[in-house]
């Protein structure tokens, strides 16, 4: 049996931009990204501490060492500039692995830098 578990979660991050007329998705800082294991195009949970907001796209990446994370597309409707956010992705592994998976966290400082 495979279950899902967490896998990657930046906790606390603040929303730099919102941008309604992109595409879709998420940007975030590659720093941000290479921390906590979450590759370009993954899937990623985001959830809006000011509204409780929760929502599924995918990952865009951003300029290392830049501390961006952008709402894209409708979702910056729903997640705006300022907001502080947590982004989680999570992983299929098989049940036995369980004991040995640690997910990777970050809680950025400052300005989403690690």
């Amino acid at each position: 049996m495979q279950l899902q578990v967490l896998k990657s979660k930046i906790h606390n991050a603040f929303v730099t931009e919102a941008n309604v007329e992109y595409i879709g998705s998420i940007t975030i800082d590659e720093d941000l990204m290479e921390a906590v294991d979450i590759r370009e195009e993954e899937q990623v949970h985001v959830i809006n501490h000011r509204n409780g907001e929760r929502l599924i796209t995918y990952v865009i990446k951003g300029k290392r060492g830049s501390g961006e994370i952008c709402m894209n597309g409708p979702a910056a409707l729903k997640i705006t500039k300022g907001d502080k956010i947590i982004i989680i992705a999570y992983a299929l592994i098989d049940e036995k692995e369980t004991g040995r998976f640690k997910a990777k966290i970050v809680f950025p400082k400052e300005n989403n830098l690690i």
